[in-house]
């Protein structure tokens, strides 16, 4: 059973870095995990200061992109983004925010909050584009959408079938 469960560790494992979308982790307070290598490597100088959920995104490569914790982004250069204070996540969510590409625009992210759970303030998006700020993104006026509340303070995403769509 041990050997079963290695065998698709493995290959578990070996799909989830095909793509380095997730090689860069910002977390905890300054803290950070670099995956490029193949090996995990800690870093400080994250703007993050966080008890709770946060999310980072990286490009194919594996360059920073954008982390935020709910609440705040910061863009490549741990500068805040433009219009990146202020969003409705909360800092207590477990997962306060997660950063979600547009399938067919590679310059389009969603930036998904959530509020404390109860909370009115629910699931909401913020949309960012990386073509503005000279490149580090910007906050556009789509900003705290609201979608659906009161909520958990749950969230997640999944490629779909299709390899296209999450």
């Amino acid at each position: 059973m041990k050997f079963i469960f290695s065998i698709f560790l493995s290959c578990t494992i070996s799909g989830l870095l095909a793509q380095k979308e997730t090689a860069i982790w910002h977390f905890g307070y300054n803290a950070g995990v670099d995956f490029n290598s193949g090996s995990p490597v800690s870093f400080n100088g994250s703007q993050i200061a966080s008890n709770e959920g946060c999310s980072s995104i990286s490009d194919a490569s594996g360059n920073l992109i954008m982390y935020t914790d709910g609440i705040t982004i910061w863009d490549k250069n741990h500068a805040i983004m433009p219009n990146g204070n202020g969003l409705l996540g909360d800092y207590s969510s477990s997962q306060s925010g997660i950063i979600v590409p547009k399938p067919g625009n590679a310059q389009i992210y969603y930036v998904f909050t959530v509020a404390l759970e109860g909370s009115s303030d629910g699931i909401r998006y913020s949309e960012v584009n990386l073509s503005l700020n000279g490149g580090n993104g910007d906050v556009t006026a789509n900003k705290n959408v609201f979608l659906v509340g009161p909520s958990s303070e749950k969230l997640t995403a999944v490629k779909h079938a299709n390899g296209t769509d999450i």
